[in-house]
């Protein structure tokens, strides 16, 4: 596990097809809800700023987040989750998101491997499937 708790994977397409997948894979999940959708670009733009593509999407399965907040209420202030799509400075497309296992550790989760397997499997499909070429 990287000591940040971030864990990133290069995807094999362009920025808008990479998001679209992720969105779709999201969306095709009904055990998944998208709550929000960030458009960091754009927000940078409104002010006269210039940020490469940047988006985050925020998702949720409350019948897995729930039992960790009632574990650590603090949780919340990492769920729902999120997954961020942006292009680098050499025009290299990431998708990145929190390690759940990071995240049981910061917020002292007890008793939830479970819980935080299936999610780390879960964010580890969907990022897969939105990255493959």
């Amino acid at each position: 596990m990287n000591e940040t708790g971030i864990i990133s994977k290069i995807s094999h397409q362009d920025f808008d097809t990479t998001y679209q997948k992720l969105k779709g894979v999201i969306e095709n999940n009904p055990n998944l809800k998208i709550i929000a959708e960030l458009n960091h670009q754009a927000n940078a733009s409104s002010v006269g700023l210039e940020l490469n593509p940047t988006k985050i999407i925020m998702f949720g399965n409350p019948n897995l987040g729930t039992p960790l907040m009632q574990n650590s209420q603090t949780m919340g202030l990492d769920l729902p989750q999120k997954i961020l799509v942006y292009q680098d400075n050499e025009g290299v497309v990431k998708v990145s998101y929190n390690n759940p296992l990071y995240l049981r550790d910061r917020h002292s989760i007890t008793n939830q491997e479970g819980i935080l397997n299936k999610i780390a499997g879960a964010l580890d499909n969907i990022t897969n499937a939105a990255i493959a070429g």
